[in-house]
């Protein structure tokens, strides 16, 4: 949750950077908080919902076609988010990464999760994902991620 993440940043005085103090920037991570719900986190939620977990719960496969929808809703909004939040910048908020960014990063994990490499044919996206890890720790990120992205394993 959005409001629990946004508690633990002012209760436990973390560093700057995660939910800056300078107004424009906190804006930006704002911005991207508040986008994100129906845009990145319902598209690519939907993905993980139709690829993995309803023939799971089913045990059939959904049609093409379905999935072919969800897909294209995912990439219209990958490419505003490339295009409106990450622009030229290496982090949503400017030079440093941000909640924004975790946020971003941990619901695009979910159509990956789902056998959707989001990142293949998006170079930007892909280059961003890479410092997000680095910002974070590699093995950390691979270990929070670790049960997501086995789910073929299901």
């Amino acid at each position: 949750s959005i409001a629990i993440l946004l508690y633990m940043v002012r209760k436990f005085k973390t560093p700057d950077h995660w939910y800056p103090s300078d107004l424009q920037k906190r804006a930006r991570v704002d911005e991207y908080l508040s986008w994100q719900h129906v845009n990145i986190r319902g598209k690519g939620s939907k993905l993980f919902l139709m690829k993995v977990l309803l023939p799971l719960l089913t045990d059939q496969p959904l049609p093409p076609e379905k999935l072919e929808g969800a897909t294209e809703e995912l990439n219209v909004v990958l490419k505003q988010f490339e295009e409106k939040f990450l622009q030229d910048k290496p982090f949503i908020a400017g030079s440093e990464v941000s909640l924004a960014d975790l946020v971003a990063l941990v619901e695009l994990m979910q159509p990956v999760g789902s056998g959707y490499n989001l990142f293949e044919d998006r170079p930007k996206l892909a280059a961003w994902r890479r410092r997000v890890e680095e910002a974070v720790g590699k093995q950390l990120f691979q270990e929070a991620h670790e049960g997501l992205l086995n789910t073929k394993n299901l």
